[in-house]
């Protein structure tokens, strides 16, 4: 129990948190507006466990989560049940508004699935005692990996977005829409630790010419000298994994670094980061696979491949070029679930890809996860691209 109240950094939650937010969907968006009778848990956990829903009411502050003893951990599993069992009885209401909002808030549980795993790694990763959550996964990455080669495309009008009728997507996938986009070639696998190692090696960090402005603003104030999780030890990386600390696998792909981190990485390759419309139209023509976690094994990146372009699903978010905003016909959900997806519109930066943590339904060519630029929590790494020559 004493793991599941932590907060080491703002970005994460406390695993307790999650299980209560993610019930808290259910209760808020469909018990609350479809039965009359229901009676709430607990008055006060709308206000605990709302997460930025504004049209619902004022929210307890996210860096403060951490600090709640309050309720237990059982309290929240009590919690959990008693919406379960009052959620069966909507299961089989013939309703198209409470069957489309039931499985939002299942593909919403799922996005915090994959964030408890993330927490779960900050939580014990940041910890001095570096201890392992669970067992290993494969280890076999090669002892040498695929020589990184750029495929090349031709641009013009393409097509992105998703398409309706083909199964549930999130409201920022839609619409469906043409974009420009200039000849490219995009590079046949993700970068890979020994290859950040050599940028680090080559003063990367130190090189303001490499950095955006707010990017080396931020390195500079928090002294960021390599991707979270590394740890230099006489000499030699170390890399804190979800089975422990170990020696810094050279051919696995790199994960948690930062919009800026890859940014720099890319610009002192010689290259640049995909825009979104690129890396999709791209993947589209490839088959979702991917090292995803099974709640058995540890969730790491997988070997590289050798099927030409390579790790594009399932293996680390791979930061995009492109901000996040609306695509041009947008409209977000009605009412209070509208603020879903399209208020964050502003300020972050798209990842494409899918990450060894996300479940594998989530995986595909027009999903669009979106963080702020220092963010490197999640699994998120760098894959090249350009212009074409």
């Amino acid at each position: 129990m004493e793991d599941y109240g932590v907060q080491p950094i703002v970005e994460a939650s406390p695993p307790k948190w999650h299980l209560a937010h993610t019930t808290w969907f259910f209760e808020t968006f469909l018990l609350r507006a479809f039965v009359p009778d229901y009676r709430p848990f607990h008055a006060d956990f709308e206000y605990l466990f709302n997460s930025y829903y504004d049209g619902v009411g004022q929210q307890f502050p996210r860096p403060e989560r951490g600090r709640l003893s309050r309720p237990t951990v059982s309290d929240v599993l009590d919690y959990r049940e008693h919406v379960d069992a009052a959620m069966r009885g909507l299961l089989g209401r013939d309703d198209a508004d409470v069957a489309g909002r039931i499985t939002l808030g299942l593909h919403h549980e799922e996005q915090h699935q994959e964030l408890l795993v993330t927490d779960i790694k900050a939580n014990l990763g940041l910890n001095p005692l570096k201890p392992a959550y669970a067992r290993g996964g494969d280890d076999d990455y090669p002892a040498t990996c695929e020589t990184l080669a750029f495929t090349e495309y031709a641009g013009g009008i393409v097509q992105i977005g998703a398409r309706g009728g083909e199964g549930f997507v999130f409201d920022n996938e839609c619409p469906r829409h043409r974009a420009w986009i200039d000849d490219f070639a995009l590079g046949n696998r993700l970068a890979t630790n020994a290859e950040f190692a050599e940028f680090i090696a080559d003063g990367g960090y130190d090189e303001p010419t490499l950095w955006l402005s707010d990017g080396w603003r931020w390195r500079r104030e928090r002294a960021v000298v390599a991707p979270m999780y590394w740890r230099c030890v006489d000499g030699c990386w170390l890399e804190y994994c979800l089975d422990g600390e170990r020696p810094l696998a050279p051919n696995a792909p790199v994960t948690h670094v930062s919009h800026y981190e890859a940014d720099a990485y890319a610009r002192w390759a010689g290259a640049r980061l995909p825009t979104e419309a690129e890396w999709e139209f791209a993947a589209a023509s490839h088959a979702v696979s991917g090292n995803f976690a099974d709640g058995l094994r540890v969730p790491h990146p997988r070997p590289i491949g050798t099927d030409g372009m390579g790790q594009l699903f399932g293996d680390c978010w791979e930061w995009t070029s492109s901000a996040y905003v609306p695509y041009p016909g947008f409209e977000p959900l009605l009412g209070v679930l509208g603020e879903y997806n399209g208020k964050f519109m502003s300020g972050q930066m798209v990842l494409r890809g899918g990450s060894c943590a996300t479940p594998p339904g989530h995986v595909r060519s027009t999903y669009r996860n979106f963080f702020y630029p220092p963010d490197r929590w999640q699994f998120t790494g760098v894959r090249l691209a350009r212009n074409r020559s």
